[in-house]
């Protein structure tokens, strides 16, 4: 054999290590990469593929089944494989026609990057931050916020449905792309944006699809450009959500309200299309007459009832009840329960209807104050103890007031409110209706007669006999006949400082003064000792001398004094 060797020529035995080492290199390289291949053998799960160099690999027919141009394979066909490796000296290799097409893919979408150009794909799965999406077998990822270019509520008519993109980034060692639906729209928008506007006039009726739906309106396609339809511009009545109308996809005529150029915004209306209901209620609907209707919406405020012609009006929550304080209106009226109202004011202007419930039902007002006139006298259960007053139960569903000035004659309202507790029942006397203000006044103190009836006689001057009931500082308080409060300030006390003191005087006591003021709507009564006293002073000077006289101020006193004595004595003498 080395003889054999030894017989070849050396040039010819580098030449062939040369072409081996080749061969070798070549083979290496193509590892690892797309190559052509030709089929050998087309077995039922299996096709054979030769890739040269008495290389063959087995791969399994599902690899084959997801490309149309592979299906029906013959022998003989070419078809490009990704050669992972070549296992052993007989030539047996890992071959992977999935692998191929996914590099043919990367390819592809690799030069559609590089030049901006639009790829097609399919939206399939939801993930954190965004959506999958399948491009042509590859798989990339769809931000949130690069699927429109306003903001989408509802995926569902978008996903499993062809999709424009734009190819953002491509990482292949990490086999990452990101891509854009919005990019696409703003593209097409800009384009197209434009010629749109010109073609689309003010008071044109257009046919659109709507896009997206938000809590203020919809976004409607009106083929390339979207315009506005307004929650408010919807129907002509109240709606909380324009999914009450329509829905997304749905295809609708609109009015083209307002096109504005410099903000390229289009503004649209559907109930402009329909007779406005406004326009006749002045005429179907009357104040004060009832009508049925149905309650639409229920607000903390009140609730929203549509009458017949569409027509939607607000009871608040004032006029639901004639007894009762609605705080929660939910708890007095249910969604869509039908009720009769009444129409309280009508606005065609502002169109707005107000409606009342109470009013279609029996005036408990009215019904007590027509059974129960000023002056009648019941009992009652206090409910209530205000600053003010007390609230007393008149019947089962109303109360009356009795005002604090109105509870006692001689003492002060919060004072005299103070003897009375809640749960009580007292005798009351009513002093005043308005059913018209929902109101009951009470008295308990005009059960008795007003004890300043007595001092008819009274006025300013009249000298009057009162009672001490209390010293304080300022002076005195007193009573005069039937416990009538009066008061004597402290300098009224007497015509001498040194006896102006109100400790001198003791409760119980019987003290005469002069009445300096008096005032009947307010009750005051105002008395001076000191007064009296300068008063007797003048009248004894004038009746038994003067001071001219020589006789001193003392003298004349004590005179007068022993003359009205001798004569007091006479008059007990011709009694007796």
């Amino acid at each position: 054999m080395s003889n054999l060797i030894d017989s070849v020529p050396e040039s010819s035995v580098e030449e062939f290590s040369k072409l081996l080492e080749a061969s070798f290199v070549e083979n290496a390289c193509e590892e690892g990469q797309v190559i052509q291949g030709t089929v050998v053998g087309v077995e039922s799960d299996t096709i054979i593929v030769d890739v040269g160099m008495k290389t063959e690999g087995r791969i399994p027919s599902e690899e084959f089944c997801s490309s149309g141009k592979d299906h029906d394979l013959v022998i003989g066909d070419t078809v490009d494989v990704y050669l992972e490796r070549i296992e052993n000296a007989l030539g047996d290799a890992v071959l992977s026609r999935e692998k191929a097409r996914r590099e043919e893919i990367w390819a592809n979408l690799l030069v559609s990057q590089k030049e901006n150009k639009i790829v097609e794909g399919v939206i399939n799965g939801k993930v954190k931050g965004g959506f999958t999406v399948d491009l042509d077998g590859a798989q990339a990822f769809l931000p949130g916020s690069q699927v429109d270019v306003r903001p989408i509520r509802d995926m569902r008519p978008l996903m499993y449905t062809t999709q424009t993109f734009h190819i953002l980034k491509m990482d292949r060692r990490r086999g990452n792309i990101v891509v854009s639906r919005k990019s696409v729209l703003s593209e097409n928008m800009s384009v197209n944006k434009a010629d749109l506007m010109e073609k689309l006039k003010e008071g044109e009726i257009v046919e659109g699809i709507v896009k997206n739906i938000t809590d203020y309106g919809a976004f409607v396609d009106l083929g390339g450009i979207d315009g506005l339809l307004h929650v408010t511009d919807i129907s002509w009545k109240r709606i909380s959500s324009p999914e009450e109308i329509i829905s997304i996809g749905e295809t609708i005529k609109v009015l083209i309200t307002k096109v504005s150029e410099e903000n390229m915004r289009i503004s649209l209306g559907m109930k402009q299309l329909q007779n406005d209901p406004w326009i006749e209620a002045q005429e179907k609907y009357n104040v004060g007459e009832r009508y049925k209707g149905r309650i639409t919406n229920i607000a903390d405020y009140g609730a929203f009832v549509e009458l017949e012609g569409g027509i939607e009006g607000l009871v608040h929550v004032s006029e639901m009840s004639w007894v009762s304080k609605i705080q929660n209106p939910n708890k007095y009226v249910t969604q869509d329960q039908e009720v009769e109202v009444m129409v309280l004011e009508i606005d065609i202007e502002k169109k707005r209807l107000s409606l009342g419930l109470k009013q279609c039902l029996d005036n408990p007002w009215e019904s007590f104050a027509q059974n129960n006139p000023i002056g009648t006298k019941l009992k009652g259960k206090i409910q209530n103890i205000t600053d003010f007053g007390l609230f007393v139960q008149v019947s089962e569903e109303l109360d009356g007031l009795v005002h604090m000035s109105d509870v006692d004659w001689r003492k002060s309202g919060p004072e005299a409110i103070k003897d009375y507790e809640v749960g009580q029942e007292i005798d009351a006397i009513i002093i005043d209706i308005e059913p018209s203000k929902e109101r009951i006044s009470l008295g308990i103190k005009q059960l008795d007669g007003d004890p300043m009836d007595s001092l008819d006689d009274i006025k300013k001057g009249t000298v009057v006999t009162c009672t001490v009931i209390q010293t304080q500082a300022g002076g005195i308080d007193v009573e005069i006949g039937d416990k009538i409060p009066a008061f004597i300030k402290r300098a009224d006390l007497s015509k001498d400082k040194s006896e102006q003191n109100p400790e001198r005087f003791e409760v119980g006591r019987k003290v005469d003064a002069k009445v300096t003021s008096y005032d009947a709507k307010s009750r005051k009564i105002s008395l001076s000792i000191k007064a009296l006293e300068i008063s007797d002073e003048k009248k004894a000077i004038e009746q038994y001398g003067s001071k001219d006289s020589g006789a001193s101020l003392g003298d004349i006193l004590g005179e007068a004094l022993d003359k009205s004595t001798s004569s007091k004595d006479e008059d007990d003498k011709k009694n007796d």
